[in-house]
């Protein structure tokens, strides 16, 4: 609910920015967006209307194109264009955002929401940011009539804020992998189709890696299945110290783990590959009295005009993977297109 630079959908040749791509990865990995009310969220918009003594409030999530309300109250709209989101000022000034008379300011006076129902005049809007720093929407409490916020109103909107990030983040532990701190399989492919979509709408390049730790089984039966958790933490590490920003690494499967690098052609892919290759195998592990070398074998895999799903990317980069590990391992294959 808001308008003063237009937000929607990007051109074809617009720029990637890369720390929105992050928030938008942290906010899908929570698992929110499109989901059924909650109690542990309506619970909270319900205080927000009782402690303010308004009519309106919302958890509300700023999407790639959208405002999306995970819990409402007094509203009718759950999704709106992220251009008529007065959340989305919020979120993009990381502040606190007050509004006394939405039709004196001129963000807002032309806005659909100000000039029609529900004809919001006051809006308070506290940002919903994480422990690792993304802002992924506002705790919001709206009334049809102006008013001053006090500083009382403040303080409380930014401690029910925080217990809506309590629950946001309880949501984000329950999709990493309690060992790696990758994502769990189903969080990173429900993120990866979410890229897929975007990059064959937009025309953009995605690619994916796929890893495979070297002679795993070996580690594990001859050192203790601890070591093995250590070469699998020790290489998810490894890709992170690597990766940039907007990737993302999943655990697909006991000592397989997929990139995802949105925006890479195959050829750049290749580039953060032999990279994390060669940042795994300069690090030996200490276990005990031992130091073992470890290597991987990566295989990569760009989107293709035909593909339909990103399962076949992904399975793709698997085979290249393979032909990695059969071709003498510590190396990198891209698939052949």
């Amino acid at each position: 609910m808001g308008k003063s630079e237009p937000f929607g959908e990007p051109p074809d040749d617009a720029p990637v920015d890369s720390a929105e791509e992050a928030r938008l990865g942290a906010l899908a990995r929570t698992g929110l967006l499109d989901t059924a009310p909650e109690p542990e969220f309506d619970r909270i918009t319900r205080l927000v209307t009782r402690a303010l003594n308004v009519p309106m409030a919302a958890v509300s999530l700023i999407d790639r194109d959208r405002q999306w309300l995970k819990s409402m109250v007094g509203l009718s709209r759950q999704e709106m264009p992220r251009s008529e989101s007065f959340c989305t000022h919020a979120v993009a000034a990381a502040d606190t955002l007050a509004v006394p008379d939405a039709t004196l300011d001129p963000r807002f006076a032309d806005n659909p929401a100000v000039v029609g129902d529900p004809n919001v005049r006051f809006y308070l809007g506290v940002p919903l940011r994480t422990s690792t720093g993304f802002t992924l929407g506002a705790l919001c409490a709206i009334d049809s009539v102006s008013r001053q916020p006090e500083e009382r109103d403040i303080a409380i909107m930014n401690e029910l804020a925080e217990l809506v990030v309590d629950q946001i983040e309880l949501r984000l532990a329950a999709s990493t992998d309690g060992l790696t701190g990758a994502m769990q399989r189903m969080a990173f492919l429900n993120e990866a189709s979410r890229d897929f979509a975007r990059a064959r709408r937009f025309g953009r390049p995605l690619s994916s890696l796929m890893l495979d730790a070297d002679r795993f089984k070996v580690i594990n039966d001859t050192f203790g299945h601890a070591t093995g958790d250590t070469v699998l933490t020790h290489v998810v590490s490894r890709c992170k110290a690597v990766i940039r920003e907007s990737d993302y690494i999943g655990r697909l499967g006991g000592e397989e783990f997929c990139v995802m690098l949105p925006d890479a052609t195959p050829e750049a892919a290749l580039e953060i590959a032999e990279r994390i290759r060669r940042s795994v195998g300069e690090q030996p592990i200490a276990s005990g009295a031992h130091v073992i070398g470890m290597t991987v074998s990566i295989g990569i895999a760009g989107i293709r005009g035909e593909d339909t799903q990103v399962s076949e990317m992904i399975d793709r980069a698997d085979q290249a993977m393979y032909e990695a590990k059969t071709g003498g391992r510590n190396q990198t294959r891209i698939a052949a297109s």
